[in-house]
């Protein structure tokens, strides 16, 4: 049994250890002050989220609200043809939330002319004036045509669209789309849906560095680890769907690409260590045993 005396000691070790630990909670807190991110804004929506994601390929519509609610996603893309305005069957707008920001897109159009009226029809039906667009002429790679889709950004940002456009990553194409009114642009990590990761690196890399408005990679993310990776480079968003939903447990996945988004985002914002071509220790090499 212990004595007063060692009782009072124990617990006088034990406070200074907690005020230790109270300090280094308040350092900590003050850091996460000190670094502060840019907000994520599209159109005129505030997002906390940075992970985007789609609704196709999944084993049923009814597993998509789960999904959401682990992604933390507040913007959710669908294909019009996916949504049944008939009510033979529950629609696919059941399965999202109110309060999730409806993405439309223009999958299945071939020309500006197609995806404008798209568009048009997506918004009569109720989902809003965001849409993506996807312009695809190509059936084999299934490469978006930039050329139609700076055609059909600067139409819809006019009739007041909030335009995210997938494109090719081309620096001149991403200036021309920016200056046709797009409100982010979407370049490709590798071809859509094959799971390949990140293989347009470098000329997502100068996009960052020289187009100003919001950067969100989309098609080709295979894993959480390619979806932090696009967000250490600095881009400010990914959009993700093959890679969760043909996942053997897409509810988990979904919170894993969670995780791997908000991770990259922070390391981003925290700035990387230094590479070097040559080791160099982290503790002192000498003056240890008298050397």
């Amino acid at each position: 049994m212990l004595s007063a005396k060692k009782y009072l000691k124990l617990e006088k070790i034990y406070y200074r250890k907690e005020a230790v630990l109270n300090k280094q909670y308040l350092v900590y807190k003050k850091m996460d002050n000190f670094i502060k991110d840019k907000d994520l804004v599209i159109g005129t929506r505030k997002l906390n989220s940075r992970l985007l994601i789609g609704t196709g390929k999944y084993p049923s519509k009814s597993m998509i609200s789960k999904v959401i609610e682990k992604s933390h996603t507040e913007v959710v893309t669908m294909a019009l043809r996916r949504i049944d305005t008939s009510k033979k069957e529950r629609n696919i707008l059941d399965y999202i939330p109110k309060n999730i920001q409806l993405l439309p897109n223009t999958s299945g159009a071939r020309n500006a002319e197609e995806a404008i009226r798209i568009a048009k029809i997506a918004k009569e039906m109720g989902c809003g004036n965001w849409i993506k667009l996807e312009i695809i002429d190509d059936n084999k790679h299934l490469l978006p045509n930039n050329y139609q889709t700076i055609k059909a950004t600067e139409t819809l940002s006019k009739l007041g669209f909030v335009v995210l456009p997938y494109m090719s990553p081309d620096l001149s194409s991403a200036r021309s789309l920016v200056n046709a009114g797009a409100s982010t642009i979407m370049p490709l990590g590798s071809p859509i849906g094959s799971n390949r990761g990140i293989r347009t690196e470098e000329m997502i890399r100068i996009l960052i560095e020289e187009i100003d408005i919001p950067l969100i990679v989309d098609a080709g993310i295979g894993k959480p680890s390619d979806a932090a990776y696009a967000m250490e480079m600095g881009a400010d968003a990914v959009l993700v769907n093959t890679a969760i939903a043909t996942s053997n447990n897409p509810i988990n996945m979904a919170e894993a690409f969670s995780m791997a988004v908000e991770a990259g985002r922070i390391a981003y914002v925290s700035k990387l260590g230094r590479t070097l071509e040559r080791a160099e220790a982290s503790s002192p090499l000498t003056g240890f045993l008298g050397e």
